[in-house]
């Protein structure tokens, strides 16, 4: 099923629940990606991966939404190696190659308890746990 309009933008009942509640170039980017994808490959998993991706790259989920990150770049080593036949795990839209002190000042504003101890990696396995409760949250609403 297509996941963007006739003029590019998204179809609002078509991406997931978290693009819903974010910017409108997270939700065009993982549609038009999505769609590029199911075109090439036929196969609905790998478009949904290959959206996902693209949106990883341009934005962070923070909380029970995507925001764009400062900078360009895939946004942990899953991301960056785009092949789903690894072991490397993915941390949800968790920028892992932002600096320690971005994830600090998320975990802060998430009210995540102990983080003036966490190292960069336990910060960003925090965060994840953190969004997927708000999201599991937003979705009961």
């Amino acid at each position: 099923m297509p996941k963007t309009t006739k003029s590019g933008d998204a179809e609002q009942d078509e991406i997931p629940s978290t693009l819903q509640r974010s910017d409108e170039k997270a939700q065009r980017t993982f549609a038009k990606a999505h769609d590029s994808a199911a075109e090439e490959y036929g196969d609905e998993q790998r478009a949904n991966r290959v959206a996902w991706g693209a949106v990883k790259h341009t934005h962070e989920k923070v909380g029970d939404h995507w925001e764009p990150k400062d900078h360009k770049g895939p946004s942990d080593q899953q991301s960056a190696e785009g092949n789903a036949d690894t072991d490397l795990r993915s941390l949800g839209g968790v920028d892992a190659n932002a600096s320690k002190a971005h994830l600090y000042d998320l975990a802060k504003d998430a009210g995540i308890e102990g983080r003036s101890t966490m190292d960069k990696e336990e910060l960003a396995d925090a965060l994840q746990e953190s969004n997927d409760r708000k999201t599991a949250e937003a979705r009961r609403k």
